[in-house]
């Protein structure tokens, strides 16, 4: 049985939120607290499912490191996010990497109870459909703006991407984003350096503040206006 505290946590994820309260107490009693440390994987691309996650304290980064060490990152995983579907909608291995940045504390609902849920409620699929295209539909956002918005906008996107959760927060409680402005670049498939030049214009004009692996959002409102700017 997790934590009150932890099932408040729960609450302000927006999947977990709108699911039946039978569901939500299956998923309470069920679930295991998991500690790993950093640089932990959590899971490897290859791996066979072994459940889904949440995020209750810490930061995973999604994506993956090739054999030359080269790293590509597709998303930050935060306090509460849900994570490792996929595998579980087409049974077919990890498609990333789930590496913890910093030491993390998460929330594991094993395959057999996911599986055993799902045979006994098969209605349950239906919510799993909505946890992986809630997904799907950043990630065609991505690719339009890849395609269609500069530099600015599209950082100015992802910021509001990494600040909601990635959809996942009811509401916005933490105005702080962990990460460094490699993997922001990454992230954007452009230079750290274009990157730190954009974070600088927006420190500059007020919407953020920059520190060592860390952007504070100071007006969520103007960015969220540069995002979707027509300019």
């Amino acid at each position: 049985m997790l934590e009150v505290q932890h099932q408040q946590q729960l609450l302000n994820n927006n999947w977990f939120a709108k699911l039946p309260q039978a569901y939500q107490q299956y998923i309470v009693q069920h679930a295991k607290y998991i500690e790993v440390a950093k640089d932990q994987a959590v899971f490897h691309s290859g791996d066979l499912f072994d459940g889904i996650y949440a995020v209750l304290n810490g930061a995973i980064r999604l994506g993956h490191v090739d054999i030359e060490g080269k790293e590509a990152v597709a998303a930050i995983a935060e306090p509460i996010m849900w994570f490792g579907e996929i595998s579980l909608i087409d049974q077919q291995p990890r498609s990333h990497d789930a590496i913890a940045i910093q030491k993390s504390t998460l929330l594991h609902l094993p395959k057999r109870d996911v599986e055993a849920f799902i045979q006994a409620t098969p209605e349950f699929w239906f919510h799993i459909a909505q946890l992986a295209s809630q997904k799907l539909r950043l990630a065609f956002l991505e690719l339009i703006a890849i395609q269609s918005q500069n530099i600015s906008q599209r950082l100015a996107q992802r910021l509001l991407f990494i600040l909601s959760g990635y959809g996942n927060h009811l509401s916005i409680t933490n105005d702080e984003i962990h990460l460094s402005q490699e993997q922001l670049a990454q992230m954007l498939m452009c230079s750290r350096q274009t990157i730190n030049q954009e974070l600088q214009n927006l420190e500059k004009q007020g919407i953020l503040a920059i520190a060592f692996k860390k952007i504070k959002i100071l007006d969520p409102a103007m960015l969220h206006k540069m995002a979707h700017s027509s300019e």
